[in-house]
């Protein structure tokens, strides 16, 4: 006999069938000229973290999978104007950040930088700006260009073009989590303990402000012309800068952050680097996922003023917690659940989960902003077991990701032999329209990592032990 929680799920999906078709024009959000291509630029693909593409995934034909062995988990997989991607990976043994250029034909590393060490968050974030340089935080506190080059050989290498040292902004034992540009090239960085600042690189001009005692930040941020947002623990910030730089706060928005963090979270509150999104100029909103213990809820504000336009229930039919940033294309937003995924590691300090152990059960929900801006509206619920930060294609119209299908059919478990499945979504109806099997087992773990789909019908899907490369022909 079907669920009460079914029967609206149904009822939802019936009577929003109207509005379950995106668009064939987007809004997306306005391009920052200090980054390199939307898309592609950012590890949710634009400095508004909206994981959206201009670029199609693979294209008709039979799908193929290549593994790039780095033996690094390699979460920011980035491409420049020039069609060379950037890599930065965090190897096995080690654990020294370390930046790879990579062969956009064969996605082989062409070039390596190793960076100073930081916190396992520090140096995961970073971003390539109009000249293909990856702007990144070391664990020195620096910020640093990264840029590629061809030496008196002809043969690639990465060095450091420019550098600012934050140590002055930043104390010894704390570290920049996420960093974005604005529109005035002033680079925005969030340290884990809650300081927001801005750095000038040619000027050598720092400023910050530091956010209430006892409010993390274990996302990135994101930056739109209305301004900067920051997710705590706690709340969800949006930043302004005054003439001279300084950080200001605009408006503050707490939200339920439960009693304990969560299994398949790195953190005790919001999983979400805050999304931009909207139906006019693609900034009109604000998205995150709280962290409320049996029921998580989308929270969506009004960039300009802060006001809460809902608390939508989402992820109904599967584990009640993201640590993934949600995607937001028009007035629709995705939501993928990452609740009991097995990291193997966690940041210090971020204390243990409650339960300590969950299985993962998977859950991935579209919501739409009804358009006079009065409320929010369930679309679609299910229980796809995404593994890596889902993006949607403004191209070919459709969700990528990659699932990770338990080892016994119908289970909810995870084992080191699990088969992983690279797949695309039909955002109308959350149905999965194509895959094919990447691998199995621990060496092609996505980690929940974001894929980056690139020029040619490549998607780059980082793992925990390198690259997946996927293909059609």
């Amino acid at each position: 006999m079907a669920t009460v929680r079914s029967v609206l799920i149904a009822v939802c999906v019936a009577v929003l069938a109207v509005v379950t078709t995106i668009p064939a024009q987007a809004a997306t959000p306005p391009h920052n000229p200090y980054t390199g291509p939307d898309g592609t630029a950012t590890m949710h693909g634009d400095t508004s973290s909206s994981d959206t593409t201009p670029l199609p995934g693979p294209g008709a034909g039979t799908l193929n999978s290549k593994r790039i062995a780095l033996a690094s988990a390699c979460p920011t997989v980035l491409a420049g104007s020039d069609g060379y991607p950037v890599a930065l990976c965090t190897p096995i043994f080690g654990q020294v950040p370390t930046v790879h250029l990579l062969d956009p034909s064969t996605g082989d590393s062409l070039a390596e930088l190793a960076l100073t060490k930081g916190s396992l968050l520090g140096g995961v974030y970073a971003y390539l700006d109009q000249e293909n340089r990856l702007v990144v935080v070391d664990g020195s506190r620096s910020l640093l260009r990264v840029g590629h080059h061809r030496n008196a050989d002809g043969d690639w290498e990465l060095r450091v073009d420019r550098s600012l040292s934050l140590a002055s902004a930043i104390p010894e034992d704390d570290a920049v989590t996420g960093l974005s540009p604005d529109w005035s090239g002033r680079v925005w960085f969030a340290t884990g303990k809650g300081i927001v600042g801005t750095a000038d690189d040619a000027s050598g001009a720092v400023s910050t402000v530091r956010l209430p005692a006892g409010e993390q930040v274990a996302n990135s941020i994101s930056t739109a012309p209305a301004g900067t947002l920051v997710t705590t623990t706690a709340a969800t910030y949006l930043l302004t800068a005054g003439p001279d730089g300084a950080p200001r706060i605009a408006w503050r928005q707490s939200y339920d952050r439960g009693s304990a963090r969560k299994p398949g979270q790195l953190s005790w509150g919001s999983g979400s680097t805050p999304t931009f999104f909207g139906p006019r100029d693609g900034t009109d909103y604000v998205a995150i996922v709280d962290n409320a213990d049996t029921q998580v809820k989308l929270q969506v504000y009004e960039t300009g003023t802060g006001r809460r336009i809902c608390d939508t229930p989402v992820l109904l039919s599967g584990g009640p917690g993201s640590e993934n940033s949600p995607i937001g294309v028009d007035n629709s937003v995705y939501v993928a659940s990452t609740y009991g995924y097995p990291y193997p590691a966690v940041p210090d300090g971020a204390g243990q989960s409650v339960p300590a152990s969950a299985d993962f059960a998977g859950g991935f929900t579209r919501v739409d902003v009804r358009p006079d801006g009065s409320g929010c509206d369930l679309v679609w619920d299910n229980t796809l077991r995404s593994a890596a930060v889902p993006k949607y294609s403004l191209a070919d119209g459709k969700l990528h990701t990659v699932l990770r299908d338990p080892l016994i059919p119908g289970t909810k478990g995870t084992s080191i032999l699990d088969p992983y499945r690279y797949a695309e979504i039909d955002p109308a109806t959350g149905n999965v329209v194509r895959s094919a099997t990447v691998g199995a087992g621990f060496l092609y773990d996505t980690l929940q990592m974001a894929g980056t789909a690139t020029p040619g019908g490549v998607y780059l899907q980082g793992t925990i032990t390198g690259i997946l490369r996927i293909t059609a022909n």
